[in-house]
Order: structure tokens, then C-alpha cells, then sequence
């Protein structure tokens, strides 16, 4: 017993001695700051499609939406990484409601403005599309803030994988899939600004969803899209 006491007496005197040569605190820690960050990497957004360019009579008279995600891969330009660019890979979803019916099949399409004295329960077409935005971007991140002001603004191209269209007016269903007459192709600008995590985002597509093969009364159709929402940037 004698001897196990002074055993942990002499170990308490070896520690106390070790401690007080070795004091850590809070100011002795080194953290490891990253000079050569990049910035927001991954993007979600939530966005409301107009229809700019329509076709005389047609309207939205309900919330048309979309969502998108992807990856964009950040190349900062400058030595205090305030400016990049940032190629990127991503898909995007739209839908829009309107009074103009999409009828007959697939390959023989017909287009038609509805009366607005008739009733109808669905009219929409959705696409489904991966696209390859090109940001340049300004902010005022550090390595220390992820809080931060930015301006980016960019180009994209989006290609068509899927589309439907839904025409139903309570007596008939008509659901075509794969239309012809829709644009594989579509190319836009945006611009997004924001702080922090929340972001405002605009949208303007530069060519039509149709075709020229896509008419109305012998009048080609043309609509462009014009879309506003919030984007969320994550590291």
C-alpha cells in the first residue's frame, strides 16, 4: 500500500513539472488556413418562367416553375481569388402553363390558341435538359468568410433529353412525348447576385423553344423564356 502511494505521488509531481513546462491554450493552436480555396462549387436553384415572344392571345395565367442543379468547376483568376471563371455540367427542369393546346401526335403536331370561353382542367409542356452554363465571377470572399457579396454572370447551352406536353379539357387527354417541333438547342444569359447563401437570379434565353416548323394559322411560333429565382451556391 506504502508503495503504491508513493508511486502515485511521484507520478503526480512528474506531471505537474511536465505540465507547467507545457502549457497549451487556446492562442498556442495553429490553424491551417487554405490560400488556394475555391468557391461554390455546386448550385441549386428554384426559378418562375415568363413566355416573352408569344404568339398573339396566348397567356399564363398560373405559376409555370423550374429547379435546377449542377457542378460548376472554379478557376480563380487573380491572386486574392476575388475573380474566376467557372465552367460547369448541370440539369435543369421547366414547366409552363399557358392556353395554347399542343394536339395531334408527336410527328404531326397542331398548335392552337384555347378560346377563353372554353374550360380546360391541364395545359403545359415540360422539358427536361442538361446544360453547360460558363460563369464569370466577381466577389468578395476570403480565405477566413464564407459569407460574402458576389456577381456573377454567365452563358449557357442546354440540351433537350425529354419533353411532354398534357392537353386535357374533361372529355379528351392528349399526351404527346418527344415533339418534333421543339428546339434541341437553347442558349441564354443570366446574371446572379447575392450574399451569403441567398441569391438572385435572371434568366433570358436567346432563341425560341419551337422550331420554324411550329405554327400557328401559317404564323411561326416564337417564344423565348425569361425566368426569375434564387440560386444557392455551396462550396
Amino acid at each position: 500500500m506504502m508503495r503504491l502511494f508513493l508511486g502515485c505521488f511521484l507520478f503526480l509531481l512528474v506531471f505537474k513539472g511536465f505540465s507547467q513546462e507545457k502549457t497549451f491554450s487556446i492562442d498556442t493552436l495553429y490553424v491551417k488556413i487554405d490560400s488556394l480555396y475555391r468557391e461554390d462549387q455546386f448550385y441549386a436553384g428554384l426559378n418562375y418562367n415568363s413566355i416573352v415572344k408569344k404568339p398573339e392571345g396566348l397567356s399564363q395565367e398560373k405559376i409555370s416553375f423550374g429547379f435546377s442543379a449542377g457542378f460548376l468547376r472554379d478557376f480563380p483568376l487573380n491572386k486574392k481569388r476575388t475573380f474566376a471563371i467557372a465552367p460547369g455540367i448541370g440539369f435543369t427542369f421547366n414547366n409552363y402553363l399557358h392556353n395554347m393546346a399542343i394536339t395531334g401526335t408527336s410527328n404531326s403536331p397542331v398548335y392552337s390558341i384555347i378560346e377563353s370561353d372554353v374550360d380546360f382542367d391541364k395545359n403545359r409542356f415540360e422539358q427536361f435538359r442538361v446544360e453547360l452554363p460558363l460563369e464569370f465571377r466577381w466577389r468578395t470572399s476570403t480565405p477566413e468568410s464564407y459569407q460574402f457579396f458576389r456577381l456573377y454572370g454567365g452563358f449557357k447551352v442546354s440540351y433537350l433529353l425529354y419533353d411532354k406536353s398534357v392537353f386535357d379539357d374533361g372529355v379528351q387527354k392528349i399526351v404527346i412525348k418527344g415533339n418534333k417541333d421543339f428546339e434541341e438547342l437553347l442558349y441564354g444569359v443570366y446574371i446572379s447576385m447575392g450574399y451569403s447563401a441567398f441569391n438572385l437570379q435572371v434568366y433570358y434565353g436567346l432563341n425560341s423553344f419551337f422550331k420554324s416548323t411550329a405554327q400557328i394559322d401559317s404564323v411561326p411560333l416564337s417564344m423565348n423564356t425569361l425566368s426569375l429565382g434564387v440560386v444557392f451556391y455551396i462550396l
